[in-house]
């Protein structure tokens, strides 16, 4: 039960969903007990931020970190992967101010940290462990972290969308039995064109395409091969939560339930949890016969 980092050097680049513009990101290992660090490269140098729930700019349309004045927006997906595969240090370098977007899922950032290969540090790996209830309301919307043996989360959406009604409005993922890269990584982000449009007016989601997310009109998917999976929205909701829950900067050991949740409620939930020393604590595990399986499974590789 170490902490883990990637072997080598891997970069990409790609469109920022917020601009439009090309991005560059590389990914870097990092010495034990790092943690994750951005490094925002600015005209006036690199800024460098941890991920933190203060650390959050602002949670409108993504999740973006800021320190001094830099910022980097659409995190949530790189970081669900990089929990999604146990990574525990790493610097992630991004000029352009936004992680690419790629095809709105988790694949390619597991295809880039499968590439790098995964090293185990002479480091005990950290965790935070939830001991009381907490929760989140805002309006019909809520979140909330309980205690729990492992992870799992369970998330349950409610578009009223005649395409999105036809899928799956609850699932439910625990990685004491299942693995991140088959279960959740695939699952894109999505939007309504009605929404796109005005977005587009006002300067944003100016890279949204059909090529990096799922597009409907009022009535249908527009994309020409359809959806990935028949839960494939409510499994990106849940995707975007990992991402927005590893902004703590430790694996959580609790059970993460949602409805209609988004970035704002995980945010604030999670400053929620810190507020009350009583709620959590720090633990680790001397092997893997003492942790739960959730974090003993997650880096083997997938069945096919």
């Amino acid at each position: 039960m170490n902490q883990t980092t990637i072997q080598r050097v891997v970069t990409c680049s790609g469109i920022g969903l917020p601009s439009g513009n090309k991005v560059y990101l590389a990914l870097r290992p990092a010495s034990a007990n790092t943690g994750i660090i951005f490094d925002i490269h600015t005209p006036d140098g690199i800024r460098r931020v941890s991920p933190a729930p203060k650390a959050v700019a602002t949670t409108v349309l993504a999740t973006t970190l800021g320190s001094n004045g830099a910022t980097v927006s659409t995190v949530e997906h790189l970081l669900a992967s990089v929990l999604g595969l146990g990574i525990d240090n790493l610097i992630i370098s991004v000029e352009g101010g936004e992680i690419p977007i790629m095809d709105g899922s988790g694949s390619t950032f597991v295809f880039l940290i499968r590439a790098a290969g995964i090293q185990e540090q002479d480091a005990p790996r950290k965790f935070v462990r939830v001991k009381k209830n907490v929760s989140i309301h805002v309006g019909d919307k809520w979140a909330s972290l309980e205690p729990y043996d492992g992870y799992k989360l369970s998330f349950a959406i409610d578009f009223g969308h005649p395409a999105i009604d036809e899928t799956a409005q609850f699932v439910e993922v625990d990685f004491n039995k299942e693995n991140y890269i088959e279960s959740v990584s695939h699952a894109r982000t999505f939007g309504f064109v009605n929404d796109l449009e005005m977005l587009w007016g006002m300067g944003l989601a100016q890279g949204g395409t059909l090529d990096n997310a799922i597009v409907l009109d009022d009535f249908h998917v527009l994309n020409p091969g359809g959806l990935r999976s028949q839960d494939e929205f409510a499994k990106h909701k849940l995707l975007d939560a990992m991402g927005d829950l590893y902004v703590l900067g430790h694996p959580l050991v609790a059970h993460y339930r949602a409805f209609k949740s988004g970035h704002e409620i995980n945010n604030k939930l999670l400053r929620t949890l810190l507020a009350d020393p009583e709620n959590w604590e720090f633990v680790e595990y001397q092997d893997e016969h003492s942790a739960p399986k959730a974090f003993t499974e997650a880096v083997k590789e997938p069945s096919n």
